[in-house]
């Protein structure tokens, strides 16, 4: 449920948690406009007076946090700079900045979501809600879906490492990346990219990954099942968007090179299925990922076959991903701009007239592979 600020709420109070997740829609929200994805919203007496989220690049103001624009915002709405009563929850600790301009409006609480070590005011560096000789009094409390808040803030920097990353690894005369544009408003492609170049059978192309979900570098974590997610020949890991990322999946998404977010050779003579297999078990070396389940689209079922032939030890089980029904062209059709990109197209087959499985499905296909690992669905 969204709430406009001035909204009544529903008439059993909120708690905590309701709050902090609306300040977290508006750290999401600074995150898609390329801001650190810090959120916050304005209560008083169970209303929403206001939110605000960063927006420091954007303005151009080293001053536009979001506790900062939150409390603009309130003070705007309420006709009052002193806001008496109000609470400000907040998905980061506030720094110094956003604390004295708390303890200024006179707040009744601050509830924060993450801990920051490196500027917090409220405890992590210094606490200046509990310095004596200030003439107010806030009370503050920290670590309200703080696991929560700090993925977020993970995720966001993580993006912008990878990023920064991509731009450092080097392409090769002789093939093509796929701009980044190309991939733009397509559905379920909010995941992390991850790259591998260095991969001897790589021969210096980049190939892009996902690696999503629980689990420590084994891949078992938790009672947390480990899949292989592999496409066929005219698909790319979009095809598993409603797949990646489910509660207790630990989902390893490769776009096969020529397709995808990964380099795309300009030649058909490397892509043959031999050397795809070999890409894929050597990056699977890397990872050190352990008994997994190799979940594959119905193109894919020769190189799943390959795979589990050269190496069954890894693959407890494999299991053909249903098809949706509706044909996903226009994301097939993402990777490859022009005919120069298509060198895989020709060596391997033409685009996939395949969809994915749809949300419902891909709930269905994680508990199968969860039953296959061992662990209980419910």
């Amino acid at each position: 449920m969204t709430t406009e600020p001035g909204e009544s709420t529903p008439s059993h109070a909120p708690d905590d948690a309701h709050w902090m997740a609306l300040a977290l829609a508006q750290a999401r929200l600074a995150a898609e406009a390329g801001e650190v994805p810090v959120g916050a919203v304005l209560v008083k007496d169970g209303q929403l007076v206001a939110t605000g989220r960063n927006t420091p690049v954007a303005q151009h103001d080293p001053s536009a946090h979001a506790e900062i624009n939150a409390l603009r915002a309130g003070a705007s709405a309420v006709g009052n700079y002193r806001l008496d009563g109000c609470e400000l929850f907040v998905t980061l600790e506030p720094c110094a900045m956003c604390s004295g301009a708390m303890l200024h409006s006179r707040l009744a609480r601050v509830v924060f979501g993450a801990a920051d070590p490196k500027t917090g005011a409220a405890g992590s560096v210094l606490d200046l809600f509990a310095e004596p000789r200030l003439n107010h009094r806030t009370q503050v409390q920290g670590g309200v879906l703080a696991d929560e808040c700090a993925a977020v803030l993970q995720s966001f920097f993580q993006q912008r490492r990878s990023a920064a990353r991509a731009q450092a690894e080097p392409l090769r005369d002789d093939a093509l990346r796929t701009p980044a544009g190309r991939f733009e408003g397509l559905e379920g492609r909010g995941f992390a990219p991850h790259h591998v170049q260095d991969l001897p059978s790589l021969n210096g192309w980049r190939m892009h990954y996902i690696d999503e979900g629980a689990g420590n570098l084994q891949g078992t974590g938790d009672n947390v099942a480990c899949c292989l997610c592999l496409h066929g020949p005219g698909e790319w890991g979009y095809f598993f968007r409603h797949f990646a990322g489910l509660p207790g999946l630990r989902t390893l998404v490769p776009d096969l090179i020529g397709f995808g977010r990964s380099d795309k050779p300009k030649r058909e003579t490397p892509h043959t299925l031999a050397w795809h297999r070999d890409v894929l078990l050597e990056w699977l070396a890397r990872l050190e990922a352990g008994p997994m389940v190799l979940v594959h689209s119905a193109a894919a079922t020769e190189l799943a076959a390959l795979l589990q032939a050269a190496a069954p030890h890894r693959f407890v089980a494999s299991l053909a991903a249903p098809d949706g029904g509706q044909f996903a062209r226009d994301a097939w059709r993402a990777p490859f701009p022009d005919r120069g990109y298509e060198a895989a197209l020709r060596a391997l087959g033409p685009l996939a007239s395949s969809s994915g499985p749809t949300a419902e499905q891909a709930r269905t296909l994680a508990a199968q592979a969860r039953n296959a690992m061992g662990y209980s669905t419910t």
